[in-house]
């Protein structure tokens, strides 16, 4: 835990004080941020950071030994009468507080203290807001290691995509191949170069191309043949420790001619990544603040405007950390609306799609905000790849 940054990031936002809390593990961002080691947690401990001063700690007396290291004066408690004083007395100084806590769980990814806690700090007369912006600062920001591990990442990956595709030309013309043998044989390509990942990678073709979380199975998979249309979904990172995700989607079509809906429908989500990317170069560039749900608005804007709004069905992009979906801004204003500022070395995916019955297109990319700047971090697909 670095508890100089964390009193630095509360007073620029103007909190009075962090409050952590768990019980039975409800709060793993808490773990996280502080450092804690994995404790059984069967009684509520709670941990407040101040903007200025000494952090505190309240535990139950049966588990008087955690928090142990961590700084700050610890008090105990057993009843729920010694429970909530200690708390009140504990938060007396403090009217503003940051806490893992969502606004009508707009970010339920933050949203994970129970309503109950929350009454009751509204009842000492605390204002409880949002941890959000405060987690994204010490969970969602890269440091140089973890940025060199994303573009070793993406060296291989963007390698071994171009080379499924090759490879599905080859089997279709000799005998034939099916989405779950390649899904397969990216993951043996994913050995061979050291890496690995928390799921598996999406092979889909015609119509499953057009669900957004399709994932092949050994007994549920579609032959891949002349005149198919298919999407690769891949991601994965170097297996070192603290590395993190590269993330993309690129699609084709095996043979000499996609269809003229083919070719429409990648033209207006390639234009719908690229108008979301020229958001947040240009926002960056001009020292403008930029929030997630601002990007999104971007890329569906520009997918509507064609007449394929219904069927651009999931946020535009996702924060990207050592898991492959991580705990900073979402490039989102329609599953939620993510208020979360985009922060410098933080990386997010901006993947437009849409998906029709017959087809579905998606296109994603991996965007690195530096201070005064963003960059692509990989290659960018400008037309459908001929297999």
């Amino acid at each position: 835990m670095d508890l100089s940054s964390i009193q630095s990031a509360l007073a620029e936002r103007g909190f009075d004080a962090w409050l952590f809390y768990d019980h039975h593990h409800r709060d793993p961002i808490a773990y996280r941020v502080l450092g804690l080691p994995e404790l059984m947690v069967t009684r509520r401990w709670y941990y407040v950071i101040p903007a200025k001063g000494d952090p505190q700690k309240l535990v139950h007396r049966i588990e008087a030994g955690h928090l142990d290291t961590v700084p700050g004066a610890k008090t105990e408690y057993s009843s729920w009468q010694e429970q909530q004083a200690g708390l009140k007395k504990m938060l007396a100084p403090y009217k503003k507080i940051a806490m893992e806590y969502s606004p009508n769980n707009a970010i339920p990814y933050v949203g994970l203290v129970d309503a109950g806690t929350i009454e009751l700090l509204r009842s000492f007369g605390k204002e409880i807001a949002s941890s959000g912006d405060l987690v994204a600062r010490f969970e969602a920001a890269w440091t140089d290691a973890q940025i060199q591990s994303h573009f070793a990442a993406r060296d291989a990956i963007d390698k071994i995509t171009q080379e499924a595709f090759q490879e599905i030309g080859r089997r279709v013309r000799n005998g034939g191949t099916h989405e779950y043998e390649m899904q397969q044989w990216i993951l043996e390509a994913f050995k061979r170069d050291a890496l690995v990942t928390e799921d598996f990678p999406i092979v889909g073709v015609n119509g499953n191309s057009g669900n957004p979380h399709y994932e092949p199975k050994a007994d549920r998979s579609a032959k891949i043949k002349e005149g198919d249309f298919v999407l690769l979904d891949i991601w994965a990172k170097k297996n070192t420790p603290d590395a993190v995700y590269y993330d993309i989607t690129w699609t084709g079509f095996i043979g000499k001619a996609p269809s003229d809906k083919q070719r429409e429908v990648f033209a207006i989500v390639t234009a719908a990544r690229d108008a979301g990317v020229k958001a947040v170069k240009d926002a960056v560039a001009a020292g403008q603040k930029l929030q997630g749900w601002q990007v999104d608005d971007a890329t569906r804007a520009t997918i509507a405007a064609k007449g394929y709004g219904q069927y651009f069905t999931h946020r535009t992009g996702h924060s990207i950390g050592p898991s492959v979906h991580g705990n900073g801004a979402n490039m989102d204003n329609l599953e939620t609306h993510d208020v979360r500022e985009i922060i410098p070395n933080s990386c997010f995916s901006i993947e437009p799609g849409i998906y029709l019955p017959e087809f579905g297109v998606r296109s994603e990319v991996n965007v690195l905000v530096r201070k005064g700047s963003a960059e692509v971090t990989g290659a960018v697909q400008k037309d459908l790849v001929l297999i």
